[in-house]
């Protein structure tokens, strides 16, 4: 079968959407996370004989109107669409756009939203044909093996669509994928499908960059975190084997020889201590250190002696989910840590000679202005290369969307409100005694506290002069940063 994945376009004019990041939205920093899923699903369909064409519009600043024409040219029989909670309502516009010139195209929704409300959704967009819901990949070669023999669907695990009688109907959940190893590399099929690292940004790593997968699930309970709840499962903790990674690793290295920098966007990448090890010892037998820098999401119970293996093994940077400076705010939101560990963790990476990402968040339960500024003050003191401070995003499918669900937190249940006009993070709820208006301006206060300090911007300037491999992240990240940082309260 001919199958069209698409990455959508949404909102051109303000910047990249960065559809794939655990809160969705066109970032200030201009982050632009790869669709790595949609890129596995590629390869997988790929693998079982089908004709496919991927293609990433949020990285190419796509129109609609452009898009239509690129898959009315495919005449695809599928046509895989990647959404998200805050494009939802334009990406269901967008499956209308296809059927109306390729109306017996079969059309597949996929992402956390719709794996959280299938019903909803498909009765929202009627254009829609089909939800993949969770881990996708082998649904959808199923899904192609039973639509191309025109087979009944019934016995396709993981999907949700409508019957002949207009019913929905949710056939039992598809077991996650227990062999990670069988997936092709996602950077296989960047390669072949033309994508172009040069369009994708994190503003904390060095550019250009990559983003790969090593692990799906995470075993921790965090109540917001949207992919672990919604997508992969928390316990349902899956590895590649550190040969494979290592293996993808050089496969990167042959193929993408202007890459900077690796990131490996598991939601811990460190939670099996025994395997981070194993990577790092292949990682240096093979000599791979000299050639890339990598980078980690890393719970904040990491040891030293791990990250200094880590350092030597080619690891630039850590993303760490502080969260909150209040100890009982973090053990609402159930993130189990506490504060002390995050200030020995920092004081380790440093140590170590490991550059710190900072995730701050502010309005979980039991939040108040004092707890914010205990957050704010956490921040200062821990002093990372680079920090973020969002209110709570609650997605569908979150213990957090039930919570505020359940205690009438949410201010709408608009799905595009969970971003701005422009496209940005905006925040849907409002706590007791502090309105979801003011935890935004917090963050954007917070935002231009932490930055424009003089010990920071000094901090900065040494960074850009003495490390020069940092300077085209560091002035691509500031030059749309600034206008963000400088522009006046209103």
């Amino acid at each position: 079968m001919k199958i069209f994945l698409v990455n959508p376009p949404f909102k051109t004019e303000y910047g990249k959407f960065s559809r794939d990041q655990r809160s969705p939205a066109i970032t200030k920093s201009g982050t632009l996370y790869y669709p790595t899923w949609l890129a596995c699903a590629t390869g997988v369909l790929e693998e079982a004989g089908h004709e496919c064409k991927f293609l990433d519009c949020c990285a190419k600043l796509l129109n609609i109107k452009t898009t239509i024409e690129i898959i009315k040219e495919f005449e695809p029989n599928i046509v895989v669409i990647n959404t998200s909670t805050p494009s939802i309502y334009s990406d269901g516009e967008f499956a209308e756009k296809i059927k109306e010139v390729l109306p017996d195209t079969i059309t597949v929704f996929v992402g956390t939203h719709p794996s959280a409300l299938p019903e909803e959704t498909l009765t929202k967009f009627p254009s829609v044909d089909i939800i993949a819901r969770r881990e996708y990949e082998y649904t959808l070669r199923e899904l192609a093996e039973k639509l191309e023999t025109n087979e009944d669907i019934s016995s396709v695990l993981g999907i949700s669509y409508r019957n002949g009688k207009n019913e929905i109907v949710n056939t039992a959940d598809r077991p996650f994928i227990e062999n990670l190893d069988e997936l092709p590399f996602v950077s296989k099929v960047y390669k072949e499908h033309g994508v172009d690292p040069k369009d994708y940004f994190f503003a904390a790593a060095e550019f250009p960059m990559m983003m790969i997968f090593t692990g799906r699930g995470c075993p921790n309970n965090c109540f917001f975190c949207v992919y672990p709840q919604t997508f992969h499962g928390r316990m349902a903790y899956r590895l590649r084997s550190p040969e494979n990674v290592v293996e993808e690793i050089e496969y990167i290295l042959q193929n993408f020889p202007e890459l900077k920098s690796l990131g490996f966007e598991d939601d811990t990448f460190t939670a099996d201590l025994e395997r981070t090890k194993n990577i790092c010892r292949l990682i240096i037998e093979k000599g791979l250190e000299k050639k890339i820098n990598w980078w980690v999401n890393a719970r904040v119970t990491l040891d030293f002696d791990t990250m200094l293996l880590m350092k030597q093994a080619g690891c630039r940077l850590l993303i760490a989910g502080f969260e909150s400076g209040n100890q009982q705010v973090l053990n609402n939101m159930h993130k189990g840590i506490k504060v002390d560990w995050s200030k020995k963790y920092v004081e380790n990476a440093k140590k170590a000679g490991l550059l710190i990402h900072g995730c701050f968040m502010v309005g979980n339960p039991g939040e108040t202005p004092e707890t914010m500024e205990e957050t704010f003050q956490l921040a200062l003191q821990l002093n990372t290369d680079t920090a973020q401070f969002f209110p709570l995003m609650v997605y569908p499918g979150t213990d957090a969307y039930k919570w505020a669900r359940k205690n009438d937190y949410l201010v709408t249940e608009d799905y595009s409100k969970w971003i701005t006009e422009d496209g940005l993070h905006n925040c849907v709820i409002s706590l007791p005694g502090i309105s979801n208006k003011e935890l935004v301006e917090f963050c954007d206060k917070a935002r231009k506290r932490y930055y424009i300090r003089a010990n920071y911007i000094f901090s900065k300037i040494k960074q850009f002069i003495t490390y020069p491999a940092e300077r085209k992240r560091l002035f691509k990240a500031g030059k749309r940063f600034i206008k963000f940082l400088l522009k006046k309260d209103e």
